[in-house]
């Protein structure tokens, strides 16, 4: 791979990748060693989660969509440099991360290649994450208020079809069946976004790294909106509890997997 230097698409690259869980990617590198497959090649893909979320928040924070001016706790990229840079930065990053799938670091099998690529582009676009954030922007205008399983189902494609793709990215690697790795990561996708909606209620965008508050004062259904504080909180706890039986086959190999999805209920960013 060929240096980037350091013009404005370049420095908006790093600064777009800076901070944050890591969550995806870790979700890579977990699966992969429970399924023993070569670590190398997970940091690669991983690297390639990482770099298509950064992505989809790069373009979720410009004016025309979500409009933030903070992410990770720092200046989100349009607001740094400019809308431009921004669009062309979340461009390059997408691309980055079907490029880090194609190198022979992450796998020299073209099936294995070929079955990630295949997989994260149905996980990212217009069947997937993309999807997901059409449903959301036309919510935001609907004049009837989204039912929650239709939320349920909004978030399973902006927010959960990437995770499934983390978590069955390891088993893809090692050439394995992904079932239970995608029902772990169905219910810990569904989690993280209740779990989201809940910070927006009691999170301080000092902590948290991104506005909060945004979801009440725009009327938007969510979660807690429709469930009430504490009945989300049971169910995002419930959610954590499937994702955790999924993993019963594998024993506590899967303990990591475990603990990374009491972590989505407890965490304050």
């Amino acid at each position: 791979m060929q240096p980037m230097g350091d013009l404005p698409i370049a420095q908006g690259m790093r600064h777009a990748v800076q901070g944050g869980k890591g969550l995806r990617g870790f979700l890579v590198i977990e699966s992969a060693a429970l399924m023993g497959a070569p670590r190398a090649g997970a940091i690669y893909a991983g690297a390639a989660a990482e770099a298509l979320h950064a992505y989809s928040l790069v373009h979720d924070d410009l004016p025309c969509m979500d409009d933030d001016d903070l992410r990770r706790g720092q200046p989100t990229v349009h607001k740094k440099w400019d809308e431009a840079t921004a669009v062309l930065v979340g461009d390059a990053l997408q691309t980055l991360a079907f490029e880090l799938l194609c190198r022979p670091e992450c796998s020299d099998d073209v099936t294995i290649q070929l079955a990630l690529i295949k997989s994260l582009a149905r996980a990212s676009g217009a069947q997937g994450m993309v999807l997901g954030q059409a449903q959301d922007m036309a919510a935001e205008t609907a004049t009837i208020a989204l039912t929650l399983p239709e939320i349920s189902q909004l978030q399973r494609n902006k927010t959960g079809a990437l995770f499934e793709w983390s978590a069955a990215a390891g088993a893809l690697l090692a050439g394995t069946d992904p079932a239970p790795l995608r029902r772990y990561a169905e219910a810990l996708g569904l989690a993280f976004q209740i779990s989201d909606d809940i910070l927006d209620i009691e999170g301080s965008a000092a902590v948290v790294g991104k506005a909060v508050g945004k979801d009440t004062a725009s009327g938007k259904a969510t979660f807690v909106s429709l469930q009430g504080l504490a009945q989300a909180k049971r169910r995002a706890q419930d959610l954590v509890d499937e994702a955790c039986e999924s993993l019963v086959i594998f024993g506590d190999r899967a303990t990591t997997l475990r603990s990374a999805a009491q972590f989505v209920v407890s965490r304050e960013i």
